[in-house]
Formats: C-alpha cells, structure tokens, sequence
C-alpha cells in the first residue's frame, strides 16, 4: 500500500522541482572539469558554495545536521559523505562528488563518481558497473512500479561482476524536503514491494558498488565518512528522477556529463 506521506506533485511543483534540478545539472557541469589531479577537495568545495552563492541559491549539505561543508567528496574506500579538507587528489583516485542544492525552497540532488587521469582497470570496471546500474534501474521503471524494482535492476546488473551493493545507505524522496518518503533502496527488500512510484513521485536513485565486501564502517572522529570495511574501492552515481504519467523523467541531466551509455 502507498504510504500516505509521500508527496505527489502535481505541474506547478514539478516545474519547480526540475528548476532546482536544473541548476544542481548545472553546477555539476560546472565543477567537473576542475576535479583533477593536484587539486585539494576543500578547493572543489569552495568553488561550488561560491557558484551557488553567486547564482542566488543555496547550498543544501552545508549545516545539514551539522555537516561543515558544501559537497560531500568521497574518495576511493569513502563509499559516502566525505568531508572536503585539505586532501590532495591524486592520480588513480576515484572520487564521488555529491551536490545538492535549494533553488526557491526546492532541493536538486545528484552524484558523479570521477576518475582522477589514468585509473587502474578494476577501479574503471566498478566505475563502469556502478554507472550502468543506475541507469538499469532508471529504464525499468514505468508509472505504477514498484520500488523494488530498482533493487532487483541494480543487482542484476552489479552481482555478476562479483561487487556489492551498499545496504546501510540508500535512496530518498525528495521535492521541498531533502530526504523523506519513499525509501529508495538500491537491493531488492521485502518492503519495497508495497511502495509504489505513481506519477508526481521525486526520489533519488543513488546505488553505492563496493569492489569488496558490503559492510561499512563510519568513522568515529567525524561522525560523517563512510568507508568500505575491508578498504576496497567503492563507486556510486545519482539522478534525481521524477516520475510522470510517460515514465521516468531524469531531472538532474547534464549536457556534457556522461549519458546513458557511456564507456569509462
């Protein structure tokens, strides 16, 4: 049964939510030329609060339950929420880079994993898969699906290359609030089968690949980054999707990000 809570937009506010949607496209096109080795993560942070700022709209992680910074940056083992410091990236690394941003009260929210110059082939493989997860999950989905169903794509797709898929953490509804109903989790659970997307639902799709094993480990001295436990790699990409009466529409689109299809 569809839980009561879950917002249903209707034109006005679809209209609203896929202007912030379009910024956030926006500032990720922006920012990912400048993710590059010698670069410190705290000075991709910088740049992004400074282009939100300077285009009147506001930065939703910075002070989001006490988070300190502007985007979360997750690097190799950092499946999620890492903290921009002074961390210099490198070549090799893979670094997620997560934006989210408040355009009018309406929040856009979406994820890139990026390859740091010339990465190793495994790193390129979870990279690859993670991607191609995503958008399996994206074109299985019709109005009237059920939110397992994003589970069962995401791991038809992500367990024959022997990966695993983060449990801990997951998809989220969103619209004037930046989590809330309906949990989008990113492997098929039994409760999944009762949330059903109808048109004028917004959530998240985000799944988070580990090279390794799934448990995670979050680090006790920040209270935010999450790591992979054995140390592996991990991967993610996100859409912000809506779902209307034609399907699923990709609000976070990029122009000169990777389209569905792509080969890292």
């Amino acid at each position: 049964m569809q839980k009561r809570n879950i917002p249903l937009l209707n034109e006005e506010q679809r209209e609203l939510m896929r202007a912030a949607a379009r910024f956030n496209s926006q500032l990720m096109d922006f920012i990912r030329p400048q993710v590059v080795a010698g670069v410190t993560t705290g000075a991709i942070d910088r740049l992004v609060a400074e282009y939100t700022r300077d285009h009147g709209h506001t930065p939703a992680c910075l002070g989001y339950h006490g988070f300190p910074k502007t985007i979360c940056t997750s690097i190799n083992d950092v499946i999620c929420h890492g903290i921009p410091d002074n961390t210099v990236l490198t070549e090799g690394d893979i670094v997620n880079v997560d934006l989210t941003t408040i355009v009018n009260g309406w929040y856009g929210d979406q994820s890139e994993t990026i390859m740091i110059g010339n990465v190793s082939d495994a790193a390129r493989h979870l990279v690859q898969v993670t991607f191609d997860s995503l958008y399996a999950a994206i074109n299985t989905l019709r109005p009237g699906s059920k939110v397992i169903e994003i589970g069962r794509a995401i791991a038809k797709t992500v367990r024959p290359h022997g990966f695993s898929i983060v449990r801990d953490y997951q998809g989220h509804g969103i619209g004037r609030v930046f989590h809330q109903d309906p949990g989008i989790p990113h492997y098929p659970t039994p409760g999944a089968r009762f949330q059903i997307l109808r048109p004028g639902v917004c959530f998240t799709i985000e799944p988070m690949i580990n090279q390794g094993r799934v448990e995670t480990v979050l680090d006790s001295s920040d209270g935010w980054t999450v790591r992979t436990k054995d140390g592996k790699l991990s991967a993610q990409f996100e859409h912000t999707i809506l779902m209307t009466e034609d399907g699923p529409e990709i609000l976070t689109w990029t122009e000169h990000g990777p389209q569905e299809g792509h080969r890292f």
